[in-house]
């Protein structure tokens, strides 16, 4: 089955997302929405896939979520083209290597614009020494074959890197290259093109800003670097540890110099803050010395709680990206009360599924 996908409803299916997004956001009296649109295939640059077992054969399934039947997959046009290769030329490796797919059930890809990628085996046994031979050789087959790849193979309790556990993408942001690493088992945005269309959304609108910027939810620094040329300084938080230090190494590695990250929950920012709670990780910061008129949010999807809701609200100016409308409608009925949204934009994310990223600017009421 080569699951192609709808593409003739692409532009319906947008305009469907357009009006929902129209109505939703209709309380709040919103301007126009700016509307960014994704490729309408091969524009995920991570994916999950399952592994069935078949006599001598083995192949990447999904199920299908109304009926759960089980779906062959030989290609993918949802992924990247290159995890589409990937897909081919890693079974048909593994085939015949009988340490390799013995109770493999499942493989992770994560893709990059910059032509390398990362693949995660997943096991129901142990792994060990005669595993790591194999998937050395595996490593080297696949690069012979002109693929830039790393392997980790994942059992319980188990995680083994043959050489890095992320690799660093390379992305066109404004007339500049930006250099992200990616961490395997971490958060990055799965639409590269459309991720593209959100940091220069994010750099437009905040291009005549004045002072500091405070982030919440940085992950590995992907707008907080982007941002920070439109700022004095960046205070950006983040709690997950591989995401903090991806971001410090990408600090380094884009040359920018007036970007600080704290590992830190917004919660717990929020406690900080408000001098609620003192953290040692927070020593040789001085966080007074911030102007901090502009800040950035990019939460989960269940949005702000309120002590960081009511924390963002004494900012002039709140940046909000979100992946659930519903909750950000939901934390808007109190940032209206102080703040009027002076832009609007639909990120088309995720093509051909209910889910839609947007993203409001909300400037202080006189």
């Amino acid at each position: 089955m080569q699951n192609p996908l709808p593409t003739e409803s692409y532009e319906q299916q947008l305009t469907e997302k357009v009006s929902r997004l129209k109505n939703m956001m209709e309380p709040f009296q919103p301007p126009e929405p700016e509307v960014f649109r994704s490729p309408q295939s091969h524009y995920r640059m991570r994916a999950e896939f399952r592994i069935w077992h078949e006599q001598d054969d083995l192949y990447h399934i999904m199920f299908d979520q109304q009926t759960k039947q089980r779906i062959r997959l030989f290609q993918f046009p949802v992924a990247s083209k290159l995890i589409n290769k990937m897909m081919v030329e890693l079974i048909d490796s593994i085939r015949s290597e009988q340490i390799l797919r013995h109770k493999l059930f499942q493989i992770d890809y994560l893709s990059t614009c910059s032509n390398k990628i990362l693949v995660s085996l997943l096991y129901h046994k142990k792994l060990g020494d005669e595993w790591i031979q194999q998937a050395l050789k595996l490593r080297e087959t696949l690069r012979n074959k002109g693929f830039d790849v790393e392997l980790i193979g994942r059992a319980a309790k188990t995680k083994i890197t043959l050489n890095h556990d992320y690799i660093d993408e390379v992305l066109p942001v404004a007339g500049r290259e930006m250099i992200y690493r990616q961490v395997e088992n971490s958060f990055t945005q799965p639409n590269a093109s459309v991720n593209i269309h959100m940091l220069e959304w994010a750099i437009n609108i905040t291009k005549d800003s004045k002072g500091d910027l405070l982030e919440l939810y940085c992950g590995n620094g992907n707008f907080s670097l982007a941002l920070a040329q439109n700022f004095e300084r960046v205070l950006a938080t983040e709690i997950a540890k591989p995401s903090v230090a991806a971001a410090q190494y990408n600090i380094a590695a884009n040359g920018i110099d007036n970007v600080q990250i704290i590992r830190m929950s917004a919660e717990e920012f929020t406690q900080a803050m408000n001098g609620e709670r003192e953290f040692n990780r927070l020593q040789g910061i001085d966080l007074k010395s911030y102007q901090c008129e502009t800040i950035f949010v990019d939460p989960p999807r269940s949005g702000l709680d309120e002590k960081t809701l009511e924390m963002v609200q004494a900012y002039p100016r709140i940046l909000y990206i979100s992946c659930n409308p519903e909750t950000l409608c939901h934390n808007l009925e109190t940032l209206t009360q102080t703040h009027k949204i002076s832009r609007l934009a639909l990120f088309d994310q995720f093509p051909y599924t209910h889910h839609m990223e947007c993203g409001v600017l909300l400037e202080k009421l006189n």
